[in-house]
């Protein structure tokens, strides 16, 4: 898996949540420490994570082991701008660079094992975007192969990945198994998801 980076967004301000998103828990564990144990599973050396609103407390409560710190200033113009100032930093730190795989830190029903199909989908078909099936789009976790990181690169507000993801379906395969890809965006929807 060594040519796999994973990128973990969580630099938005949690604006719907009126508290900090990444530092919500559940079973003692925060959103973004979920994400991150995940993503490390995948890759020991090469997660990557963007942080941006509320960055020095989120810095200060969890511990970054194994993860390279990307900061987005520019995280009130939206998701696109975490994707753009994470994928341009890797790119320079990694010009060889071949996939990179996004994750939300807002995501924690995402299964490792789930992770772990996309990953073995992409090894057999590299040239292709591995996303998430969602009930009418497309969306993340996605793999993204490089030959795309010039399209992804230009994307726009707050609408991530999706945008760019339904403009190439063509290019687009998704795991035959499912998981939980309910994101977490509000008090009321950490207290079902805690609840099952």
């Amino acid at each position: 898996m060594g040519d796999i980076v994973v990128l973990v967004l969580a630099a938005g301000s949690s604006s719907r949540m009126k508290s900090i998103k990444q530092l919500a828990t559940i079973d003692n564990k925060t959103l973004l420490e979920i994400t991150l144990e995940k993503a490390t599973k995948i890759t020991s050396k090469n997660t990557f994570c963007v942080l941006g609103a509320n960055r020095e407390k989120i810095e200060n409560q969890i511990n970054f082991k194994n993860t390279q710190i990307i900061i987005n200033k520019n995280f009130e113009e939206g998701l696109s701008s975490s994707i753009s100032k994470g994928l341009d930093f890797i790119k320079k730190a990694q010009p060889n660079l071949k996939s990179v795989l996004i994750l939300l830190a807002d995501q924690p029903g995402i299964q490792l094992s789930y992770l772990n199909d996309m990953i073995n989908l992409f090894k057999v078909n590299p040239s292709k975007i591995i996303a998430s099936k969602y009930k009418e789009t497309y969306g993340v976790p996605a793999l993204i192969p490089s030959i795309y990181f010039d399209d992804l690169l230009k994307i726009k507000g707050n609408k991530g990945a999706k945008t760019f993801l339904n403009k190439n379906l063509d290019a687009v395969l998704s795991p035959k198994t499912t998981t939980n890809l309910t994101d977490i965006d509000t008090l009321k929807q950490l207290k079902q998801f805690i609840n099952g």
